[in-house]
């Protein structure tokens, strides 16, 4: 068997629920990627910007993700080197808050990302770290996503919110890409002292055996702290019990990929 996919896969990390651990989650799945030898593109679509800054690399954004979207520059133009060796980023801007308006009618308004990468063809993994909002940005990101992945919190209202998500990949797959799958769901900030987290992921269990990671990233303060230093947790403390973490998320990442 080859040791990579023989085309680039693009997924789309998204939980319209801010404060989840989507950019947690997008950071360091594209830092646990790169560490096994896979050339990895994350795609910061986020106004708020975290996963640049989170990365080191939000003093470098004078061309970015917005000014593709709106097809100023080529995808490529924008790109920056990240750490590890292998990743590299397209880097957000605050100014994406107001891409929304600007693509109001404009042609094919949604597929303006998923044209941008049909340029870009050297990477095995393209991640696209998504608002915490069901919004246009995140609709071009579905549209150009092969599948995507939810990171989600273990309570109550997060149950709510998967419920809308799905169904706006319910939506997205019947109108604008037939071939959007769920990835899967990935537990993350669990806490195994607290009851309602262990209900909810029951819940989770009986109702998406199939899409559920086995593997669970705990709550853990170095993966708070690793974003102040610019580096994604893997790198800032591999030995932590996030990182460890992450890194069977990159592990079990892979294997569905060959699974699919």
């Amino acid at each position: 068997m080859e040791d990579r996919p023989v085309t680039m896969r693009t997924v789309a990390i998204a939980n319209q629920k801010g404060g989840v651990g989507k950019t947690t989650t997008a950071v360091n799945l594209a830092a646990g990627l790169a560490q096994v030898g896979k050339r990895v593109l994350l795609i910061d679509l986020d106004p708020q910007t975290n996963a640049t800054t989170g990365l080191g690399l939000g003093g470098n954004t004078v061309s970015t993700i917005y000014h593709v979207l709106l097809g100023e520059l080529p995808l490529s133009a924008v790109l920056l080197n990240a750490s590890p060796a292998g990743l590299f980023l397209a880097p957000s801007s605050p100014d994406l808050a107001g891409a929304e308006v600007e693509l109001y009618g404009r042609p094919d308004r949604e597929r303006h990302l998923k044209n941008a990468l049909t340029a870009v063809s050297n990477f095995e993994y393209v991640l696209i770290d998504c608002p915490p909002a069901l919004n246009m940005l995140t609709i071009n990101a579905l549209v150009a996503a092969d599948s995507v992945l939810i990171p989600m919190q273990c309570e109550y209202y997060a149950l709510e919110g998967l419920t809308q998500l799905l169904g706006t990949v319910r939506r997205v797959r019947a109108q604008l890409n037939p071939h959007l799958e769920v990835h899967g769901l990935l537990r993350t900030m669990f806490d195994n002292r607290n009851r309602l987290s262990s209900e909810v992921g029951l819940e989770l269990e009986r109702h998406f055996p199939d899409k559920l990671y086995s593997t669970v990233v705990p709550r853990n303060i170095r993966l708070a702290e690793a974003p102040s230093f610019g580096r994604a947790a893997l790198e800032y403390d591999p030995a932590c019990a996030g990182s460890r973490a992450y890194q069977g998320v990159a592990a079990e990442f892979l294997r569905r990929e060959w699974v699919e």
